[in-house]
C-alpha cells in the first residue's frame, strides 16, 4: 500500500580553515546555544507518547562505526532518535524544538562520530521553499543527543523535501573528527567545518552544485528545488589518526556527473572518470578493506518514484567500474530504481541493496556474498501469481501494519515496505539489519539464515519511535479514552494509551482521517471523515460511522464529486450529522449517511462543529464569519463577523451556546450566546487550538487547554478558571516543534491533556504536582469572560512568570497581609536535580501554628547568583538575589497544626556554587529551616 506524502504541508499545514583548502569568506555562520527560555507560571507534568510505534517515513538509519549498539534514526518531520540498548527503545532527541524553529524536526542528515562516539550532528530544516520561514542549521551534541548547540546556516535545508532519502549528506572525517562536510541543496554546493561543526564555510573549489529537480514547473514550489549534493563518503585508509583524510567521494544530483572525488583532503575536486551516466547515485558506500566504492542509482531523487536504476562497483586502485546490478536497467524486468545500500563490515564481500520503490507486488531486497558477482533476492516468482519467500513477517508487536488490507496474490499483507532508502547491516553483528520504510523500521536478527537457505524473520523495530502527523483528537466521556485522526495511517481507537493498537480504522479505511466527532449525549456514536485515492475504491465513502464507540465502523452514501474528507460533526444526541467535505457543499444527514441534503447559508470549506447540549444546533466558521443552524443543519444564518481569518473552534459540553475560538495570532475568543458575539480574552495573546477537560476540584467549569501564547511565552497552557489565568503545562524540553493542529483534555481525569503533533505522534501529559482545590467556579454567564484587568501582570524583574493574583477571588490579592505566628513556620529547601547551568529545587512550607494561613508570601535570598526560570505551585518575582514567591490558587491555604504546601522551580546557577538559602520569612515572620 502506498503512503502519500507524510506531513508535506506547511505549518497551518570567523571560521577556522585548513590552510590548504580554499573556502568562501562569506560562508561563516554564527554559533548560537540552545538553552531554555523564560517561562510563564507552570504546573509540572510528565509527558509520554500514546503508543503507535512508527507511522511515518524513516529515510535514514545510522550505525556508529566504532561503538557497538550506538544507532540513530532520522525522520523527515519527526526529528531524530537514538536507540537505547538497555530498553531496545528509540529515544527522541529533538523534543526541545519549539514553534519558532519547528522546521528543525525535519532531519535531512545525521552523522555519528566514530572517533568520539559521544558526538552526534544533525543537519536540520524541513523545507527549502517558503513553507519553512527559517534557514537550516547544524545541531551538534557532545552527549549523544542529550543536549544540543546550534549553528544557523545561510540557506535552507529540506528534511521533508524530494530526495530526502539520499545520503548521508553530513559526514565526519574518520581520522580528524573536527572536520565535517555537508552537502547542500538548492545550488548551495558543498560546505565544510573545521571546528567540529561550530562554524561552516562553502568549499569554493567544488565544481558542481547539482542540477536535478523533480519538476521545475511545479506551481507549488515543492518539486522545483535542485536536490544538490546528496552524500559524502571518506576513504579512511588515506589518512591517519589526527590527520586529514585525503580521499573523499561526493555524490551529486546530476545524471551526467554524479560522483566527484578529492585526493588532497578537499583542496581540489574532479569528476570521477568512467562513471555511469543517466542516473543519480543515491548512496555511496566504501569497502575500505577491499578498496571498492559501491553506488546505487535511480532515474529520480525519490522517495516516491523511480523506474530505472543500476548498482555499480568502483575499484579505487585501478579506476575500473563494474556494473553489478541484480537486474540491470537495460532489462524490461527493471521497473524500479535502487537506493538502500549496505555492506557487512564483518564480511565486506557481502552487500545488500533495495529497490527504491517497487510498489507492486512488493519491495525487493537483493543480497550478494561475492561482491556483487551473483545475487539472491528476498522473494522469487514461481508460477504467477505465486511467489517463494526467503523471509517471514512477524508484526505481532504492531499488528496495524497489515493496513487492514486483504490483497489478492501476488500481493501479500503485511508488505515488506516502500521507500526503502535506508538499509543497514549492523557493523558489529552480521545477523542484525534494519531498514526504513514509509511506515516504520523493520529488521531482522537472523540475517545470515538467508545464505543457508532458511527464512529470516522480519519484525517491526520501532518501539519509542512515534512519527505520526495528528489531524484531530477526541476524548469521549465513556468508552476508549482517546480516538485519533492521523495522516497517512488513518487513525486508531486507543483503549490503552501505553499499548500499540491492534488495527487502524477500517470499513472504510482512510489514508488520512481529517476529522472526528462523537455525540456528546450519546458518546457511543462516532463519525469520521477522511481521504483515500478515489480511483482505488470508487464505491467507498469519505465518511464513516460507529455506534459502539469506534470499535466497528460502517459507511453510508455520499454526494457526488467528493474526494476529500474535510470536517464532520455529530449532533448532541447522535441523530444527525453535518459534513463539510473539502471543496464541496456543506451537507447534513438525518441518520447515518443514508442520504445527504445540502445545507444553505454556509460556504464551502467551513469548519463545522455541534453544540454539545442542543441536538438541533450546529455551528460553522469560515473566513472570519461564524454561522449557526438551529434546525439540525438544514439552514444557517450568519452570526458574529470580523473574527480572525483563520481559526479553529470547539463548543463546551454541558453549556448550551458556549464556544471557544482559537484565532491563531488573532488570539483566543469566547462566546456564551451561541456565536452571536465573542469576547477576546486578554490573558492569551495567541491560540492555535483549544480543547476541554475535566474540571478542577471545586470547579464546575471545564479545564481549558490551548496551544498558544501567554505572557509572551509559546507553549501548551491550561486554565481552571475560564481563561482568567493560565498555567503552562509543557516545558522547554517538551515543545514538539510543529504543534497546534489538535488538542483536547480528558473528561474523566483532571489535568490530562492529549496533544497532537505534526511528526512526533500523540503526546499525553498528566499533572505531577499537588492537587489544587478551588472554592467556587466562575459564573456560567457572559461575566465569565475576563476583563482587561484580569490579565496576568508581568514583573520587570528577572522572572518571566506572570502574577497569578489575577484570580477571580479578591482575597488572593491580599494574601501578603495575612501573618504567621512567630516561630510557627518551617521551610524545607532541597535541590532535587542539578546539571550544567541549571538545577531543580523543591520547597516545603509547614505551618505549626494553631491558625490556618490563608494566602502567603515567602522570601529568601540566593547567595551565588541563582535565578529562577520556571516555577509551579507559586508565582515568583526576583530582584538580584532577593526572591519573593506568593501562593498559587491551589496552594493558598496552609492548614493549622502541621499542615504544609509545596512548590518547585527550575533555576540557573553558575556551575561553581549552589548554596541553599539559610533564612526564610513567611508573611514577614522568620521561619525555622530544615
Amino acid at each position: 500500500m502506498r503512503i502519500r506524502l507524510n506531513g508535506a504541508r506547511p505549518k497551518r499545514i570567523g571560521a577556522a580553515a585548513v590552510a590548504a583548502v580554499a573556502v568562501a569568506a562569506i560562508g561563516v555562520a554564527v554559533q548560537t546555544a540552545v538553552r531554555p527560555a523564560d517561562a510563564a507560571a507552570a504546573d509540572p507534568y510528565t509527558f509520554k507518547n500514546v503508543q503507535i510505534e512508527g507511522g511515518g517515513f524513516v529515510p535514514g538509519i545510522i550505525f556508529n562505526q566504532s561503538q557497538q549498539g550506538l544507532v540513530y534514526a532520522r525522520t523527515d518531520i519527526g526529528g531524530a532518535y537514538r536507540l537505547d540498548t538497555s530498553t531496545n527503545r528509540w529515544v527522541p532527541l529533538l523534543d526541545w524544538v519549539g514553534q519558532d524553529n519547528w522546521g528543525y524536526n525535519g532531519v535531512v542528515s545525521l552523522a555519528t562520530d566514530a572517533v568520539d562516539p559521544n558526538k552526534v550532528y544533525v543537519a536540520a530544516g524541513m523545507y527549502t521553499n517558503s513553507w519553512d520561514p527559517n534557514n537550516g542549521a547544524v545541531l551538534r551534541s557532545s552527549d549523544k543527543g542529550a543536549t544540543w548547540q546550534s549553528t544557523p546556516l545561510p540557506f535552507k535545508l529540506g528534511g521533508n523535501m524530494p530526495g530526502r532519502g539520499q545520503g548521508e549528506r553530513l559526514a565526519i572525517d574518520p581520522n580528524k573528527n573536527s572536520i565535517l562536510y555537508l552537502g547542500a541543496p538548492s545550488g548551495n554546493g558543498l560546505w565544510r567545518s573545521t571546528d567540529s561543526g561550530v562554524t561552516w564555510s562553502k568549499v569554493t573549489t567544488f565544481p558542481n552544485p547539482g542540477n536535478y529537480a523533480q519538476d521545475p514547473s511545479d506551481p507549488n514550489g515543492y518539486l522545483t528545488d535542485n536536490q544538490g549534493i546528496v552524500w559524502v563518503t571518506f576513504d579512511k585508509r588515506t589518512g591517519s589518526a589526527g590527520s586529514t583524510t585525503q580521499t573523499i567521494y561526493v555524490g551529486v544530483a546530476d545524471k551526467q556527473n554524479t560522483v566527484y572525488r578529492s585526493t588532497d583532503g578537499g583542496t581540489t575536486w574532479s569528476r570521477l572518470a568512467g562513471q555511469p551516466t543517466g542516473y543519480i547515485a543515491h548512496k555511496g558506500v566504501l569497502d575500505a578493506s577491499g578498496g571498492y566504492l559501491y553506488i546505487s542509482t535511480s532515474d529520480t531523487g525519490g522517495p516516491y518514484d523511480g523506474a530505472k536504476g543500476d548498482v555499480w562497483k568502483y575499484n579505487t586502485a585501478t579506476g575500473a567500474w563494474t556494473q553489478i546490478s541484480p537486474i540491470p536497467s537495460s532489462s524490461t524486468d527493471d521497473y524500479f530504481g535502487y537506493s538502500g545500500l549496505t555492506i557487512d563490515r564483518q564480511h565486506p564481500n557481502t552487500i545488500m541493496v533495495a529497490t527504491q520503490v517497487s510498489w507492486w507486488p512488493d519491495a525487493i531486497f537483493f543480497r550478494s556474498t561475492d561482491g556483487g558477482a551473483t545475487w539472491t533476492r528476498i522473494w522469487d516468482w514461481t508460477s504467477y501469481p505465486n511467489r517463494s519467500f526467503r523471509y517471514k513477517m512477524d508484526i505481532t508487536r504492531s499488528p496495524w501494519l497489515d493496513f487492514g488490507t486483504n490483497p489478492q496474490p501476488p500481493e501479500v499483507t503485511p508488505k515488506l515496505g516502500w521507500m526503502n532508502e535506508s538499509v543497514e547491516i549492523d557493523p558489529f553483528n552480521s545477523n542484525r539489519f534494519m531498514y526504513g520504510t514509509g511506515a516504520t523500521i523493520y529488521g531482522s536478527t537472523d540475517l545470515t539464515t538467508w545464505d543457508t537457505g532458511g527464512q529470516i524473520t522480519i519484525k517491526p523495530m520501532a518501539p519509542g519511535l512515534e512519527e505520526t502527523a495528528v489531524l484531530d483528537l477526541i476524548s469521549p466521556p465513556t468508552g476508549a479514552p482517546l480516538i485519533s485522526a492521523l495522516g497517512d495511517i488513518g487513525g486508531f481507537r486507543h483503549t490503552n494509551l501505553d499499548a500499540v493498537p491492534a488495527a487502524m480504522f477500517k470499513q472504510p479505511t482512510f489514508t488520512s482521517t481529517t476529522s472526528l466527532d462523537y455525540a456528546e449525549l450519546n458518546p457511543s456514536v462516532l463519525v469520521r471523515a477522511g481521504n483515500f485515492t478515489d480511483s482505488d475504491r470508487p464505491n467507498d465513502s469519505h465518511a464513516a460511522f460507529s455506534t459502539d464507540g469506534g470499535a466497528n465502523w460502517f459507511q453510508g452514501t455520499e454526494p457526488g464529486g467528493i474526494d476529500e474528507g474535510g470536517t464532520i460533526a455529530a449532533n448532541a444526541d447522535g441523530s444527525r450529522f453535518l459534513w463539510a467535505p473539502k471543496n464541496s457543499a456543506v451537507v447534513y444527514s438525518v441518520g447515518y449517511g443514508n442520504s445527504w441534503t445540502q445545507s444553505t447559508g454556509i460556504p464551502q470549506n467551513a469548519i463545522v462543529e455541534s453544540d454539545r447540549v442542543d441536538p438541533n444546533t450546529f455551528y460553522g466558521y469560515a473566513g472570519g464569519s461564524f454561522y449557526v443552524s438551529h434546525n439540525g443543519g438544514a439552514s444557517f444564518t450568519t452570526a458574529a463577523t470580523g473574527l480572525p481569518t483563520t481559526a479553529k473552534f470547539k463548543a463546551v459540553a454541558g453549556a448550551t451556546g458556549e464556544i471557544w475560538l482559537a484565532g491563531d495570532t488573532g488570539g483566543l475568543l469566547r462566546s456564551t450566546n451561541g456565536g452571536t458575539s465573542f469576547t477576546k480574552l486578554t490573558t492569551a495573546t495567541a491560540a492555535q487550538a483549544v480543547g476541554f477537560g475535566k474540571a478542577a476540584p471545586g470547579r464546575t467549569n471545564p479545564a481549558v487547554f490551548i496551544v498558544g501564547q501567554v505572557d509572551g511565552k509559546k507553549g501548551v497552557f491550561r486554565s481552571d478558571d475560564a481563561g482568567a489565568s493560565w498555567l503552562r503545562v509543557n516545558d522547554d524540553q517538551h515543545q514538539y516543534g510543529n504543534i497546534g493542529e489538535a488538542i483536547t483534555g480528558d473528561p474523566r481525569i483532571f489535568g490530562r491533556v492529549y496533544l497532537g503533533t505534526n511528526g512526533r505522534g500523540i503526546i499525553y501529559g498528566d499533572r505531577t504536582g499537588p492537587q489544587p482545590s478551588y472554592s467556587a467556579s466562575p459564573s456560567a454567564s457572559g461575566s465569565r469572560s475576563p476583563s482587561a484587568s484580569a490579565s496576568p501582570s508581568r514583573s520587570a524583574s528577572a522572572s518571566a512568570s506572570p502574577s497569578r493574583s489575577a484570580s477571580t477571588s479578591p482575597s488572593a490579592s491580599a494574601s501578603a497581609s495575612a501573618s504567621a505566628p512567630a516561630g510557627a513556620c518551617n521551610v524545607a529547601y532541597s535541590v532535587t536535580g542539578q546539571w550544567g547551568g541549571g538545577f531543580q529545587a523543591a520547597v516545603k512550607i509547614t505551618n505549626n501554628s494553631s491558625a490556618a494561613v490563608n494566602g502567603w508570601t515567602l522570601r529568601w535570598a540566593f547567595a551565588n547568583g541563582q535565578t529562577i526560570t520556571q516555577i509551579w505551585g507559586g508565582v515568583n518575582t526576583q530582584s538580584g538575589a532577593n526572591v519573593t514567591v506568593t501562593n498559587a490558587d491551589y496552594t493558598k491555604t496552609i492548614a493549622a497544626g502541621g499542615g504544609s504546601v509545596e512548590f518547585g522551580f527550575l533555576a540557573n546557577w553558575n556551575n561553581s556554587a549552589n548554596a541553599k538559602p539559610t533564612a526564610f520569612t513567611l508573611n514577614g515572620t522568620t521561619c525555622s529551616v530544615s
